[in-house]
């Protein structure tokens, strides 16, 4: 279970930095369009500032959330780890067993 809600949270905070990277790129275009005259290019262009600066509003609304899930796991896990040390123990020495013995298969 936690393997898929790391995956998930791994897909998240891929989204975020390559949306961070296209509302980037789409500012550059914008600066680098403002000597374009015309009417419709003025449009155009309060059209995408628009849409940017909502696109940035919602992508640190899901960092923001990503921020908050990750910390609910690290203090669930920490609130595992210490209500059942020695399990704890025992899934990590599993875990290291397990890892040895693929890594000696190569």
């Amino acid at each position: 279970m936690s393997e898929v809600s790391d995956l998930t949270n791994n897909s998240k905070e891929r989204f975020v930095s390559d949306m961070k990277m296209v509302v980037s790129d789409a500012e550059e275009i914008l600066r680098a369009t403002a000597g374009v005259a015309g009417e419709k290019m003025a449009d155009l262009r309060d059209r995408i500032g628009e849409h940017l600066r909502d696109a940035k509003m919602r992508i640190a609304d899901a960092e923001a959330a990503l921020v908050d899930r990750t910390k609910a796991a690290a203090r669930a896990t920490d609130d595992y780890v210490n209500d059942n040390p020695w399990q704890a123990v025992g899934i990590a020495a599993g875990i290291g067993l397990l890892l040895g013995i693929i890594i000696g298969r190569r």
